[in-house]
């Protein structure tokens, strides 16, 4: 399974970090970078409520 980020429905507000910083960053310049677009499983649980906290649906798993 791969992370996949629709950068222009972004926001860049950072909920994703907060949930998963060992794979979303929200950088200096205000943009979302993926750090892992395949993290391994045990990181999954935090990927999904990530992805539901996003308030503009931006994230998606793709298989």
């Amino acid at each position: 399974m791969k992370i996949s980020v629709d950068y222009d429905l972004c926001e860049s507000n950072a909920l994703c970090m907060e949930i998963a910083p060992e794979v979303f960053e929200v950088r200096d310049d205000n943009f979302l970078y993926v750090l892992d677009e395949s993290p391994a499983q045990a990181v999954w649980p935090q990927v999904e409520d990530a992805l539901r906290a996003c308030p503009k649906g931006a994230i998606s798993i793709e298989d």
